[in-house]
C-alpha cells in the first residue's frame, strides 16, 4: 500500500515539475534581450527595460495571487498561469517591433508571477515539510534545464534559416508554447488534493506580515538572489563583448554556462540538502558568488569571467530555494499569503537591471558588477539569520 501511494505521488510530481520546466521561460528575457538590442540597435539602460518590465509584474501581481488561490485553488492558479504564458510567447510570432516585444515580456512576467506564488505551494500539498527545501531545488533544477537551453536554441534560430519560418533567434517562442500546451493538458487531467484554503485575508492583512523582521529579511533575500540572477543572464555576455571584443553569437555561451552551472547547483544542492543544514550550505554558495565577483571585477581572461560567471551559477542555484522554504516554515498557517510575498520579492528582477544599465552605460560593466555585489553582501549578512 505504501509503494503504491509513492507511485502515485511521484506521478502527480511529473506534471508539476514540468510546469516548473515552464517556470524557466521566464528566463529567456536575458538573451532575448541581447538579440532585441542588437536588431533595434538600443543602449544598455533601453535593453534592461525588457527583464526589468518582466518583474515589475511580479510587484503587482504577487500578493494578489496569493489571495486568488485562497479562492479558486493552487492547482487552477496554476492552469492560469500558464495560459498567460501561452499568450505570452505567441505573440512574438507575428513580429519583433519594440511594442510587441515589450507586450510578450508583461504577459510573460504576469504569467510567472502567478505561476512561481502558485507552483511551489501547490508542491507543498505533495512533499513533506522537513522535504521541502530540497524539492523546491530539485523544481528549480528542472525549471534550469529550460533557462539554460533558451540560448542554444535562440542561437540556432540566428544562424539556421529556412527550418525556422523566417523567425530567426524568434523561434524559441513557439518551441517553448508547445510546451505550455503540453503542461496545461497534463496538469489540468492530474488530481492533486489541496488542504483547506487559508482563512481569508485582506491585501493589507497579507502586507503585514512583512512587519515580522524574519519575513521581511527572507523578502529582501529574495530580491537580491533575483537581481543577480537576472542581472547575470543579461550582464555576462555584454562583459565579454565589452572586453574581448566577441560577437553576440559567441559571447552568448556565457548566459548558457551561467545556467548549466545553475542547474548542477539545483541537482546537487537536492541531495545536498538532506544531509547538510541549510545555513551551512547557504554560506558555501553565497562565498562562490563573492569570488565571482571579485574576478569579474579585476579580470579580463577568458577562463577567469567563464570561472566567475560559472560560480555565480553554482552560488545562486539554491538560494530561492533556501530562503522561500524558511519563510513558508516560519509561518505555516499562512502559506499562500507568504508565497505571494516571497514571490513579489522577485521585483528585483525589475530594481537590479535598471541600477546596473545605468550604471554600465556610466563606467562600463564593472559598474553593473558593482551593483550585484551590493545582493550578494546582504545575502552575506542574511546567513546569520537562516535557521540550522
Amino acid at each position: 500500500m505504501t509503494t503504491m501511494n509513492q507511485q502515485l505521488k511521484y506521478a502527480k510530481l511529473i506534471p508539476l515539475m514540468l510546469c516548473f520546466f515552464a517556470m524557466g521561460f521566464v528566463d529567456l528575457v536575458g538573451i532575448a534581450s541581447n538579440y532585441v538590442k542588437a536588431d533595434l540597435n538600443l543602449s544598455d539602460s533601453e535593453a534592461n527595460i525588457f527583464p526589468s518590465l518582466v518583474f515589475f509584474w511580479f510587484l503587482i501581481f504577487s500578493v494578489p495571487t496569493g489571495l486568488l488561490m485562497n479562492k479558486i485553488g493552487r492547482k487552477k492558479t496554476v492552469l492560469l498561469s500558464l495560459v498567460v504564458t501561452f499568450v505570452s510567447l505567441l505573440i512574438p510570432v507575428f513580429g519583433d517591433s519594440y511594442g510587441i516585444m515589450l507586450c510578450s515580456f508583461s504577459l510573460l512576467g504576469i504569467g510567472n508571477a502567478l505561476m512561481q506564488t502558485s507552483l511551489n505551494p501547490l508542491l507543498s500539498n505533495i512533499i513533506s515539510g522537513d522535504k521541502l527545501a530540497s524539492s523546491l531545488t530539485f523544481g528549480q533544477f528542472v525549471k534550469a534545464i529550460a533557462s539554460f537551453l533558451a540560448p542554444y536554441i535562440a542561437m540556432w534560430g540566428a544562424t539556421q534559416a529556412m527550418p525556422t519560418f523566417g523567425l530567426g533567434w524568434r523561434v524559441l517562442f513557439p518551441v517553448y508554447m508547445v510546451i505550455a500546451v503540453i503542461a496545461i493538458l497534463w496538469l489540468g487531467a492530474t488530481p492533486i488534493e489541496e488542504e483547506k484554503a487559508d482563512q481569508a485575508s485582506g491585501f493589507g492583512d497579507c502586507l503585514k506580515l512583512l512587519g515580522r523582521p524574519f519575513i521581511l529579511l527572507c523578502f529582501l533575500g529574495i530580491m537580491c538572489h533575483v537581481g543577480i540572477d537576472v542581472g547575470t543572464n543579461t550582464t555576462a555576455p555584454k562583459i565579454l563583448m565589452e572586453r574581448l571584443e566577441m560577437s553576440l553569437g559567441e559571447a552568448g555561451f556565457a548566459t548558457s554556462l551561467y545556467f548549466i552551472f545553475r542547474t548542477l547547483g539545483c541537482f546537487s544542492g537536492a541531495i545536498v540538502l538532506q544531509k547538510v543544514s541549510a545555513r551551512s550550505f547557504f554560506i558555501l554558495s553565497v562565498c562562490c558568488m563573492l569570488i565571482a565577483m571579485i574576478g569579474l571585477f579585476i579580470s579580463h581572461e577568458l577562463y577567469v569571467i567563464y570561472a566567475a560567471i560559472a560560480l555565480i551559477g553554482f552560488g545562486n542555484s539554491n538560494i530561492f530555494s533556501i530562503v522561500f522554504s524558511q519563510a513558508l516554515l516560519a509561518v505555516p498557517e499562512k502559506r499562500n499569503e507568504i508565497s505571494g510575498l516571497m514571490i513579489m520579492g522577485l521585483f528585483g528582477g525589475t530594481v537590479f537591471p535598471l541600477f546596473m544599465g545605468f550604471a554600465s552605460d556610466a563606467i562600463g560593466q564593472n559598474g553593473a558588477v558593482a551593483v550585484m555585489m551590493v545582493g550578494v553582501i546582504y545575502l552575506l549578512l542574511y546567513t546569520w539569520k537562516i535557521k540550522k
